[in-house]
């Protein structure tokens, strides 16, 4: 077999580079970080990505920096990712949204698919709230829906985003109830969040982290939370099932992703440290106090990158038929 010049310094080249690399994963971090929050300052995302930032810049030894790249329902910001350099200096804070539902929600608009990005660890999940401005005379989820169907299409729904859990729980309200509001999609939790205060939107669903505040100091009205049980931080709070609406359930997720072709061992050391992170008790005492829930991914509650893997699939799968039987759009 004859070897050209060009394959012989082409193959010479990988070899010399091959130590680099691995010196390169070794090393890593040896500089600061990105961590991109594909949503708005304020909301829940860039509430727990800051959290998980402070905790992993003291266990990593460098700065990771939160950078906020909203739009499209978080697809702007994860696209930004999937093009990123795939040398760990570039990560992703991932949603229940842009991990999971967008995929169904823009069918062939989606500018990714699942396999372009890789889980490194699962931070925590989180109940949604619905909750309406003050000014509406409804003091529960029955009462809103009696009020809302005496007056089809005149309310205001408002979420963060299309392609969000908090929208896609809104539609399941209405698939549930029967009821008509309009959709009113904002680029974040913290612009939606204003408008419902303010009066001029008048229902609301919102992850519990980014609400809780205003829930608690009497600014907005909670009437359920969506999942199974009560949230310990807004125990009064009942749940959509205790309201007479079992249907309308939805935990949102948070957590790390990287680009694709990120090195494996720079995704099993950032692994291990976003579960040490999340198991750290400051971590969790400020996680509880949002109303959030630890990722359960592992017997003893914490996550891993393969276990963050499968359960993205599984997130897929299960919010692909909602959003067929929603009927929901990202027009």
């Amino acid at each position: 077999m004859i070897v050209t010049r060009r394959a012989a310094l082409a193959a010479g080249a990988g070899l010399l580079a091959a130590p680099a690399i691995a010196r390169a994963q070794e090393t890593w971090p040896a500089r600061p970080v990105r961590l991109v929050v594909p949503f708005t300052p304020a909301g829940t995302t860039d509430i727990a990505a800051r959290i998980l930032a402070e905790r992993l810049t003291q266990r990593l030894g460098q700065n990771v920096v939160v950078e906020n790249r909203p739009g499209a329902g978080g697809n702007i910001g994860s696209d930004a990712v999937v093009h990123a350099d795939p040398d760990g200096y570039t990560l992703l804070m991932c949603t229940v949204s842009s991990g999971a539902i967008n995929y169904s929600l823009y069918g062939a608009k989606m500018p990714y698919k699942p396999d372009a990005l890789a889980g490194a660890g699962l931070m925590l999940q989180v109940p949604n709230a619905i909750f309406v401005t003050n000014s509406l005379p409804v003091k529960t989820l029955k009462e809103l829906v009696d009020y809302v169907k005496a007056r089809p299409g005149r309310l205001n729904n408002g979420s963060s985003g299309i392609g969000t859990s908090l929208h896609l729980t809104g539609e399941l309200l209405k698939s549930a109830t029967g009821i008509q509001m309009q959709h009113v999609p904002f680029r974040g939790a913290g612009p939606m969040l204003q408008e419902v205060i303010a009066g001029r939107i008048e229902v609301a669903v919102d992850n519990l982290p980014s609400v809780i505040g205003h829930l608690r100091e009497g600014r907005l009205r909670p009437l359920a939370v969506t999942t199974t049980q009560r949230s310990p931080a807004l125990p009064d709070v009942p749940t959509t099932a205790e309201a007479g609406f079992p249907d309308v359930e939805a935990t949102a997720w948070f957590g790390v992703q990287a680009p694709a072709r990120t090195p494996r061992p720079i995704i099993d050391r950032l692994g291990r440290e976003i579960d040490a992170a999340v198991k750290e008790p400051e971590t969790r005492a400020k996680i509880a106090d949002l109303g959030g829930m630890a990722p359960g991914l592992t017997p003893d509650g914490g996550t891993t990158p393969e276990a963050f893997e499968r359960f993205i699939q599984a997130e897929i799968a299960k919010w692909t038929e909602v959003v067929r039987k929603s009927g929901a759009t990202a027009e």
